[in-house]
């Protein structure tokens, strides 16, 4: 028998968040995105593993990515001018 199982990430772009990078100073727009892990059998997504959220710097010379918590990307979605 063979049973086909794997993992697949997947990232969702939630946002511009208006902040300054940890790493070059820049002061603009963070890029909040949501990554969220699945298990999947036989090429079927079955059920979330994890789910991270991050922020990208849009700076093209520095692209530095900050892991944070779901309370804060929900705080930074509420703040953030739409």
């Amino acid at each position: 028998m063979l049973l086909i199982f794997g993992l697949r990430t997947r990232s969702e772009r939630l946002g511009l968040a208006p902040m300054v990078c940890r790493v070059c100073n820049h002061s603009g727009g963070m890029l909040l995105v949501r990554e969220i892990t699945r298990f999947s059998l036989f090429f079927v997504p079955l059920f979330r593993v994890r789910t991270k959220h991050a922020l990208h710097c849009t700076n093209p010379l520095c692209g530095a990515r900050t892991e944070i918590g779901a309370g804060e990307a929900r705080r930074l979605l509420a703040a953030s001018p739409r």
